[in-house]
């Protein structure tokens, strides 16, 4: 098995974006797709890194772009500065989602009626986010993210299946966030599922979080846990 990667540049309203494909280049079939989308710095290594591992399982991993090629932020006061617009304007956030929704499924090892999208702390949002709006993608994973609803989406049904990783003592999702979301999800009539991890804070996936005054903690084991569950989610969402 040999995971190799490429650029991928596209346009979503004169906005140049820069996503990164990531495939097992050992075979010519198509297989399910599987967007990766990043936290409020932008897309990263991070989020190659996970693209590379679901190459590793036999999916098409593709790191989108929310920012525009090039862009990401050094610092939290920069990430929030890049963050809060989309955060103010989900509609234009729904359709970024979208757009990458599209170039990921058109690619040549894409099996375009299979796909789905994982996401992390404000990627975790955009997933749920893309589920909210209807959209026909098999599955959404949230890992640590954040679960504040749109104000367009009230009313519609979701069609994906929705896995939600979260870490019980998130300050930035609470717990009673938590029950509201499963509340909005049951009444989208969605296929839901949300696993809480006790003594678990926000960024739990990521070995560089370090900061428990802000709420985020990396844990070894919820990452573990979560990426088990991720892994079993997506196989039954794909059959």
């Amino acid at each position: 098995m040999a995971v190799v990667t490429r650029e991928v540049e596209y346009t979503h309203r004169d906005v140049v974006f820069e996503g990164i494909v990531a495939v097992d280049s050992g075979t010519q079939k198509q297989r399910p797709v599987v967007l990766v989308a990043h936290a409020w710095g932008g897309r990263d290594d991070f989020a190659v890194q996970k693209a590379r591992q679901l190459a590793k399982m036999g999916y098409v991993g593709f790191a989108l772009d929310l920012y525009g090629k090039g862009v990401s932020g050094t610092s939290k006061e920069e990430n929030s500065a890049l963050m809060a617009p989309l955060l103010e304007d989900r509609l234009l956030l729904q359709a970024r989602m979208e757009k990458a929704l599209e170039v990921a499924a058109q690619q040549p090892e894409s099996d375009a009626k299979k796909l789905a999208a994982i996401g992390y702390c404000f990627g975790g949002l955009c997933v749920l986010d893309l589920a909210r709006t209807g959209s026909n993608v098999n599955a959404v994973v949230s890992f640590h993210g954040l679960f504040t609803p749109p104000n367009n989406t009230h009313g519609r049904k979701i069609k994906s299946r929705v896995l939600v990783l979260h870490g019980y003592d998130d300050p930035m999702a609470t717990p009673e966030s938590m029950v509201a979301l499963a509340a909005e999800l049951g009444e989208a009539e969605a296929d839901w599922q949300i696993h809480a991890y006790g003594q678990t804070m926000h960024a739990f996936s990521n070995p560089a979080a370090a900061d428990p005054e802000s709420g985020t903690v990396y844990s070894a084991e919820a990452d573990q846990r979560s990426w088990r569950s991720m892994s079993d989610f997506l196989k039954d969402s794909f059959v």
